[in-house]
């Protein structure tokens, strides 16, 4: 048997790596440590674009106190689930704003992505030797979670102005909604950052992907309106992702839960990440957009 192996006739052990990592790739322990730097690098530009949180307050708050207060009479609302009684127009738009404050930090994560791109950075990140997938998911949590902070500064706010759920649980039952919402979103927003090709063009996405998004939806009046006006605008209503975000943030903050939302949001979700995750396919999507 050893004049065999010396012969060459038997096949000789793998040798090991000389680092001692695992053959099966990153540890737990590292992929933590990467999630924690990637999430930790969002929170501290946020910290230090004080304007950026400010903005996102100023929006809902100026439909809340300005918009609502001048439609409070023309816009009545029925009731109609989650609601048990006549509600006041701001308490129903309260979670429509709340998804605008998503939405919108959404389409401004997708610009700091494609600013990250121009400047090298994305670049710097995406050479990491993680793996992609991971990469582009710790940055996407890492937007959600700001996301939610934001929202949760508004409901803060809106809380003086009687805006509230009718038990205090209602702001917890509501944060699994906000996570997905704001996924569903932020992956939306990155897979537009993997089309826009300059910095420049971002401003058409607000006017092409931002305002339609949120007017036709349900942000703002019910769809029974809707549909009452305009038969084909009710069925685009009930197609835009932006609707069913409002209405499973609707339901949760009445802790209640809206199945055809939460599953519709669930395959949104998944389309626009897996259309991310190709997008920024070094194989696919960049080397696509060099070419083009």
């Amino acid at each position: 048997m050893t004049a065999m192996q010396n012969d060459g006739l038997a096949p000789r052990p793998a040798p090991r790596p000389a680092t001692g990592a695992p053959e099966s790739g990153f540890t737990l322990r590292q992929y933590l440590i990467c999630l924690t730097g990637v999430v930790w690098r969002e929170g501290l530009r946020f910290l230090h674009q004080r304007e950026r949180f400010v903005s996102a307050l100023v929006r809902p708050l100026v439909w809340l106190f300005i918009f609502a207060a001048g439609f409070r009479q023309v816009l009545g609302v029925s009731i109609i689930p989650p609601y048990e009684t006549y509600i006041l127009y701001e308490v129903y738009i309260a979670p429509g704003l709340m998804a605008m404050i998503q939405l919108f930090n959404g389409m401004q994560s997708s610009l700091s992505m494609v600013y990250d791109r121009e400047m090298g950075n994305m670049r710097t990140l995406l050479v990491s030797p993680f793996p992609r997938w991971f990469l582009l998911g710790a940055k996407l949590m890492a937007g959600v979670a700001v996301s939610i902070l934001q929202v949760y500064a508004f409901l803060l706010i809106a809380y003086f102005w009687e805006i509230e759920p009718p038990t205090k649980w209602g702001y917890l039952t509501v944060l699994p909604a906000l996570a997905l919402a704001g996924l569903m979103l932020g992956a939306l927003g990155m897979l537009l950052s993997s089309l826009i090709k300059q910095l420049e063009n971002f401003a058409g996405v607000m006017n092409f992907v931002i305002f339609p998004m949120f007017f036709a939806s349900s942000a703002l009046y019910p769809l029974w309106r809707v549909k009452e006006s305009s038969p084909w605008l009710y069925y685009v209503c009930e197609a835009n992702p932006f609707t069913h975000a409002v209405e499973l943030i609707r339901f949760a903050f009445y802790q209640q839960v809206a199945w055809t939302s939460l599953a519709a949001l669930l395959g949104y979700t998944s389309v626009f990440l897996i259309g991310a995750l190709i997008a920024y396919d070094p194989a696919r999507g960049m080397l696509m957009r060099k070419g083009g």
